[in-house]
C-alpha cells in the first residue's frame, strides 16, 4: 500500500519518517509523494580510451569520474547521452516497516532527463541522501540547478517490519551516504 499525503504528513509529525532539511510541504507534498531537491555535487564520467569496465576488477573503476560542486544558482548542464551520479539535497530516514520508491518528475522527463536508471527503491531502515542516476536521453542539453525539485519519493508499507533493516545488514554497500558514491559492485566478489 502506498502512503497518501495525509499518512506521509502523520509519519513526519511522529518522527517515523525523517527528512533533513525538511522541504516546504506546501510545495513539495503531493497526493502520494514528496518532492526532493537536487544536491550540489555531481559525479560525472570522463571520456576515456579505457576499453571496458570489468565488474570483477576494481582497478578498471579507477580514474573514470570527476566530482563537480555547484553553488545554489549555478547551472549544471546535462548533455545528450551523458550519465552521472548525484544525490538529493535531503537526507532521508525510512523506518523498518516502510520502503521508499524514487521516481523522476514528469516535467523533467518531458525534457529527456531520467533521474534513476534502475536503483529506484530504498530499503526499510535506509538512512542517508538518495542517489540519483541521472541521464539525458533527449537530443538537447538541459541545465539543472542545485536545490531545484528533481524527484519524488513514495513510501510503501510492508506487510510486517523487516528483520533486516538496510543499515544493519553487513552486505549493505551504501549505508549513510551523503555524497555521490560510485559503484561498489566489486565487493560482490567477497560475498559467499
Amino acid at each position: 500500500m502506498i502512503l497518501s499525503d495525509k499518512d506521509i504528513k502523520t509519519k513526519f509529525e511522529s518522527g517515523e519518517i525523517k527528512i533533513s532539511p525538511m522541504p516546504d510541504l506546501n510545495v513539495a507534498l503531493g497526493p502520494m509523494s514528496i518532492d526532493l531537491r537536487l544536491g550540489h555535487q555531481f559525479m560525472v564520467f570522463k571520456r576515456t580510451e579505457q576499453p571496458y569496465i570489468d565488474v570483477q576488477q576494481p582497478d578498471t573503476f579507477q580514474n573514470l569520474t570527476s566530482l563537480i560542486n555547484k553553488q545554489n544558482h549555478e547551472p549544471f548542464t546535462i548533455h545528450p547521452g551523458e550519465f552521472m551520479l548525484a544525490t538529493t539535497l535531503e537526507s532521508v530516514e525510512i523506518p523498518n516497516n516502510l520502503a521508499g520508491r524514487l521516481e523522476g518528475r514528469s516535467s523533467l522527463g518531458r525534457l529527456g532527463i531520467v533521474i534513476h536508471s534502475t536503483a529506484g527503491k530504498f530499503d526499510p531502515g535506509w538512512k542517508g541522501n538518495l542517489v540519483l542516476e541521472i541521464s539525458n536521453i533527449g537530443l538537447v542539453p538541459v541545465r539543472v540547478y542545485p536545490e531545484m525539485r528533481v524527484c519524488q519519493l513514495l513510501f510503501e508499507e510492508l506487510s510486517s517490519e523487516t528483520a533486516q533493516p538496510y543499515t544493519k545488514r553487513e552486505s549493505s554497500k551504501y549505508k549513510f551516504q551523503h555524497d555521490p558514491v560510485g559503484s561498489k559492485i566489486t565487493s560482490d566478489n567477497n560475498e559467499g
